[in-house]
């Protein structure tokens, strides 16, 4: 059963493509109107603005905290009583060095604010915090998505594989928008999405 959404659609493959087409359109008018550099950086309140921008053609729940406990697999997310706390906590971690941004991430990963839509809002949070606080981003085009998916799985216990990982991957092209669509398709190729190309969309 698909989950409940503004285009009334109740197949999961159709909700599945609808949303990809939508939302990875919605990713690239964000960094082309300069939208998402105006953003508050390393915050809930901005990854919520981030969610909102992408999902908010899709689901009435677009940038609103969760009311429901998630898991994936065996693991479960942060509890609905201990999320809104859990944010609060999240705000306040350092982000001036890498590793310091990268626990951050993976705190906010683990809290997983939203019903739908973590994985692909929060990567772009991330690389808003990278290049404000070390002007640099990942290329996620170099992340290979299984290598990416087993460290991100043991980053809650363990977090150096994912620091090393994405620290391979870094740039300097802040503001290149090659950079930036190739990163789209690769963080929705992680969360099995992958009909769509970026580029593609963008010349319609």
């Amino acid at each position: 059963m698909a989950l409940q959404n503004k285009l009334g659609l109740t197949d999961e493959l159709e909700l599945a493509r609808e949303e990809e087409r939508i939302s990875k359109q919605k990713a690239l008018a964000l960094y082309d109107t300069g939208l998402l550099d105006t953003f508050p950086v390393g915050t809930f309140a901005g990854l919520a603005m981030i969610h909102k921008y992408l999902f908010e053609d899709i689901y009435e729940f677009a940038g609103q905290m969760r009311a429901v406990n998630i898991a994936k697999g065996n693991f479960r997310f942060a509890p609905v009583m201990y999320l809104h706390p859990a944010l609060e906590s999240i705000d306040q971690m350092p982000q001036s060095t890498f590793d310091e941004i990268i626990e951050k991430y993976v705190e906010m990963n683990v809290a997983h604010p939203f019903r739908e839509g973590n994985g692909r809002s929060t990567r772009i949070w991330l690389d808003c915090i990278l290049k404000k606080g070390l002007h640099q981003v990942v290329d996620w085009s170099r992340v290979e998505k299984s290598d990416y998916l087993m460290a991100m799985e043991r980053s809650p216990v363990k977090d150096l594989e994912i620091k090393v990982l994405l620290h391979k991957a870094l740039t300097e092209q802040i503001n290149d928008r090659q950079v930036y669509m190739k990163g789209i398709d690769a963080s929705y190729h992680y969360e099995g999405y992958q009909i769509f190309r970026t580029e593609e969309l963008a010349k319609k």
